[in-house]
């Protein structure tokens, strides 16, 4: 094995949106019951796009398909974003709570960028 291979979970943008993921899987408790198949279900599968999304694209160590997986991973964070936006505005869950999950999106959308 090359003696330079980095794992993708040293990436920065992968550590914050692993970060992301598990913070959302956490703030997923304070929704209410009836949300399981919709936002919840929503919430879980966008989160845990985004680090898989970075992991996958840097595991395939062409340029061009780690761009299209950062896009991607890009896309489910905005989505994630949106969902907690959602949250936030229909008053499911506390708004600081929802606040402080689409700060860390904007910061995971700085590193993915």
């Amino acid at each position: 094995m090359n003696n330079n291979y980095q794992e993708f979970t040293n990436l920065k943008a992968w550590h914050l949106a692993h970060q992301l993921m598990l913070d959302t899987y956490k703030f997923i408790k304070s929704l209410p019951k009836e949300e399981k198949f919709n936002r919840i279900s929503q919430l879980m599968r966008s989160s845990s796009s985004i680090p898989a999304n970075i992991a996958e694209g840097y595991g395939r160590y062409y340029y061009k398909e780690n761009i299209a997986f950062c896009r991607k991973a890009r896309g489910s964070l905005t989505e994630t974003k949106n969902h907690l936006m959602a949250a936030r505005d229909l008053k499911q869950a506390p708004e600081e709570l929802c606040n402080q999950l689409i700060k860390q999106c904007n910061e995971v959308a700085k590193t993915i960028n």
